[in-house]
């Protein structure tokens, strides 16, 4: 149904469903002053629509206004199945909610579904964004629950809440705002907030963490809360924040992440992750689950109960979400060392390219500079032909023979020209020109991107820059064993085993990829066996068919 073509008939629309002496707020007010008749043919059909139970008004607000516009306020609408979800919960719990709290309401979707629920109970909707607010109200009204509704169109962080008798349930989806869009103000009450709850307060943090925290602030034992997320906090150091919260005070009760590829979010590829908490009462064991699809979050009762002593001593909660306890072998850490790629500090200098003066061969490098190249070498890098050549000069340049000496010595003429010695990461290492190229890892990973990372086998000896990061075995191993980790870890790891953010790049830090799950040397290497000998089987059946990976 087309409700709408502009924001302003949206507005009149929403206005038009509303008593003729309704109080509405002074933003909103702005909004509906130069308001005009809505069609009754149109109004009947949207009025008949909320009744029905659907989001009309809402709908159209999301088809007006881009997902891009729309983060700058964290503005994320909520599937319904999700939303299902966290109020089946809510309703398992022993305490019926007298009053429900929706922090960033949009245009009421959690409230009102919670309101079907919990018919007695008081609403309270906040929401700063003044037409998402007047969509609420209208919508409110039609379905005949204006009497029960409070609405706050201000900041969930300035807000306070009268005492109620019985249990307050705190639902919806606190707006993912990442730190940079948030005010120097406000990073303030979060660090002060923080502080007067003696937990750490990252001027870093993201906006949903301001609202957990705000929650705290206004939340009295015994109240319930289930919110839905970015799920990054669980793997990111400001997370440490709301984990210390969960354990002393929130008292959480289980993490549920559900995968990228699920799309919880219609309009950002995240993983989501819901968290639930009974404020006070912290139980023994804390539930953890990976959803991939949301069909899988039929009750967020069901997970894995691993004890609260154990997880405060996890400093990556998503890391649990993954564990196998009844797996044999261990994780990847316990074979490799996981180190960043070279950071050069100007790679346009530090990579040779047409413009680079003549250089002696003993100085150049190949290196991969790329993602690219990894993912199509995959799954084993066999030579550095059509890699760049990296310079890696030496400390002495006294050590050169003369005529090496005098080529990089223009080079360095040049380098000097184009601000290569000025950079922030030159000025902090001596000499300047010493990038200090680490030994050549067995094996190379990308980080970065809206796939899983591509571990691939460097049997060329290639260095990398800080596109990738390098495997370095602890102990020797063999190029079987190395090959079979490859395999493995191709097969095995997911984008949900990394961090998610915002537009769906998903980010592997070094200790992230030591703490993958590693089967046995043992079984990796007979499964790798077995792995090609199939593929050998496959081949001979299938004449010289390619086969897929």
């Amino acid at each position: 149904m087309t409700v709408t073509t502009s924001e302003a008939e949206l507005a009149s629309l929403a206005f038009a469903c509303l008593p003729a002496k309704v109080r509405l707020s002074r933003a909103e007010r702005a909004l509906v002053k130069r308001a005009t008749p809505a069609k009754p043919a149109r109004l009947a059909e949207v009025k008949a629509a909320i009744a029905a139970g659907a989001d009309p008004l809402g709908t159209a607000f999301l088809g007006l206004r881009s997902p891009e516009t729309r983060r700058s306020l964290g503005a994320v609408y909520t599937p319904g199945a999700i939303i299902t979800a966290m109020l089946a919960w809510a309703s398992e719990q022993p305490s019926t909610p007298s009053r429900i709290v929706d922090p960033g309401a949009g245009s009421g979707r959690f409230l009102f579904a919670a309101a079907r629920i919990f018919p007695q109970a008081r609403l309270v909707a906040v929401e700063i964004d003044p037409l998402a607010a007047l969509l609420l109200r209208a919508s409110a009204h039609v379905m005949g629950m204006a009497d029960r509704l409070t609405l706050l169109v201000e900041d969930y962080r300035a807000i306070a809440l009268p005492a109620v008798k019985g249990t307050t349930l705190f639902v919806g989806n606190p707006p993912y705002v990442r730190h940079h869009d948030i005010s120097a103000d406000w990073k303030e009450w979060y660090a002060k907030a923080a502080k007067a709850n003696d937990l750490p307060g990252s001027k870093l943090a993201g906006l949903h963490l301001h609202f957990f925290l705000k929650t705290k602030e206004l939340a009295r034992p015994g109240d319930l809360g289930a919110f839905i997320t970015a799920s990054e906090w669980t793997d990111v150091n400001y997370g440490a924040t709301l984990r210390k919260m969960l354990a002393n005070g929130l008292g959480g009760t289980g993490l549920h992440l559900i995968d990228a590829a699920a799309q919880p979010f219609s309009d950002a590829l995240v993983t989501g992750a819901i968290t639930t908490f009974n404020v006070g009462h912290r139980p023994e064991h804390f539930v953890v689950n990976h959803a991939r699809s949301i069909d899988a979050l039929a009750s967020l009762a069901h997970g894995t109960p691993i004890l609260w002593t154990t997880v405060e001593k996890s400093d990556r909660w998503s890391s649990l979400l993954s564990a196998a306890p009844t797996e044999a072998g261990g994780v990847v850490g316990d074979l490799f060392r996981a180190h960043r790629g070279q950071v050069t500090g100007a790679n346009d200098v530090w990579v040779v390219s047409s413009s680079t003066p003549k250089l002696p061969a003993s100085v150049l490098v190949p290196a991969v500079t790329s993602a690219r190249e990894l993912i199509e070498a995959s799954p084993e890098l066999k030579t550095t032909e059509g890699l760049a050549l990296a310079i890696d000069l030496p400390r002495d340049l006294d050590t050169l023979p003369t005529h090496e000496r005098k080529l990089v010595d223009k080079f360095l003429t040049w380098a000097r020209k184009q601000g290569a010695d000025k950079s922030y990461i030159a000025r902090h290492r001596k000499p300047w020109w010493h990038v200090r190229y680490k030994e050549p890892a067995p094996i190379l990973v990308t980080y970065m991107g809206r796939r899983p990372p591509v571990f691939v086998l460097n049997t060329a000896k290639a260095r990398h820059l800080n596109i990738a990061h390098g495997l370095y075995p602890k102990e020797p191993l063999t190029k079987a064993q190395l090959k079979a980790v490859v395999q493995y870890l191709n097969r095995s790891v997911s984008t949900a085993d990394g961090r998610t953010y915002a537009g769906g790049l998903v980010k592997f830090e070094p200790k992230e990829l030591e703490r993958l799950r590693l089967p046995l040397l043992t079984e990796l290497h007979e499964s790798a066996k077995a792995m090609d000998n199939r593929r050998a089987e496959e081949g001979r059946g299938h004449g010289a068919r390619h086969l897929p990976r």
